[in-house]
């Protein structure tokens, strides 16, 4: 019993939510080494298994699901200890903005961990792109956002987030010429970036597909239509990420943001701004 460390436990929830040692070390604010030290000592503790590893994923064993139903109880239990005794209970409503391609990665164990801390207060979540959030945000229709960071307006740093290109593994289509794009529409920094890089290297490229969805670029790519730039953190599996060796430009990084509404000084919104921060 001495051996489930709390804090190795949250390691081992991360990386089989995020499906990768390096993307779930960045969740608990770890190297991955040292994640993969500690997960690796605990299975040995344990006698069995954690994870299967290979070189584009790892996969949860059955003694890993197990163990995770466990310790996604025992962190849950954790968080509301905490907040019993060091805050009051609060009420209230909080609306929160946040792309489709940046939600998955940033929501799910923070608005559980929240919820189960502070059940009084009610969530409301509106997935639109960065840049039909940020009038949300002026005319505090929003409390919060995660967006991508603009000259426009400012928050708190998150994270950098790589953009890069998806294709499709059953066509190349990313070596025709002019390159079929598939991107978001006017005011994504992912698709000014990607052109941009596109221009400086001299690509042609056609616009194939423009689109405020994620699920439309997706659809289009994975049909072997055309490639798209997008958020690493929002790249399926069952796409391929493009780099330099297939004759693409790297696109480099945008810095994902916390920002906040005038409305938001309260309580509430203190709370959950502070898990987002800290992503846990």
């Amino acid at each position: 019993m001495k051996k489930l460390d709390l804090d190795v436990i949250e390691m081992v929830v991360a990386v089989a939510e995020a499906k990768s040692f390096v993307r779930g070390a960045a969740l608990v604010h770890r190297s991955p080494s040292a994640v993969s030290m500690q997960i690796k000592t605990l299975e040995e503790a344990l006698g069995k298994p954690l994870f299967k590893r290979n070189t584009r994923h790892v996969e949860v064993t059955t003694e890993g699901m197990a163990l995770l139903d466990y310790g996604r109880k025992m962190l849950n239990l954790r968080q509301e200890a905490w907040a019993a005794i060091v805050r009051p209970e609060v009420t209230g409503r909080i609306v929160l903005g946040v792309p489709d391609d940046y939600a998955p990665s940033l929501l799910p164990t923070t608005l559980r961990r929240f919820s189960l801390a502070h059940p009084r207060v009610e969530i409301h979540v509106i997935g639109r792109p960065s840049s039909e959030l940020i009038p949300l945000l002026e005319d505090s229709t929003l409390d919060l956002a995660c967006i991508t960071r603009t000259p426009r307006i400012s928050g708190e740093h998150i994270r950098f987030e790589p953009i890069v290109w998806a294709g499709s593994p059953a066509r190349a289509v990313w070596e025709e010429r002019p390159l079929p794009l598939a991107v978001f529409e006017h005011g994504s920094v992912a698709r000014e970036r990607a052109i941009t890089a596109l221009q400086q290297q001299g690509i042609p490229f056609r616009m194939s597909y423009e689109s405020p969805s994620l699920t439309g670029l997706v659809s289009m790519v994975e049909a072997g239509l055309a490639i798209a730039p997008m958020a690493l953190c929002a790249l399926p599996e069952r796409l391929r990420r493009l780099t330099e060796s297939d004759g693409l430009p790297e696109i480099g990084k945008v810095e994902i943001v916390l920002a906040r509404s005038a409305r938001s000084n309260r309580p509430p919104c203190d709370y959950l701004a502070e898990q987002i921060l800290s992503g846990s």
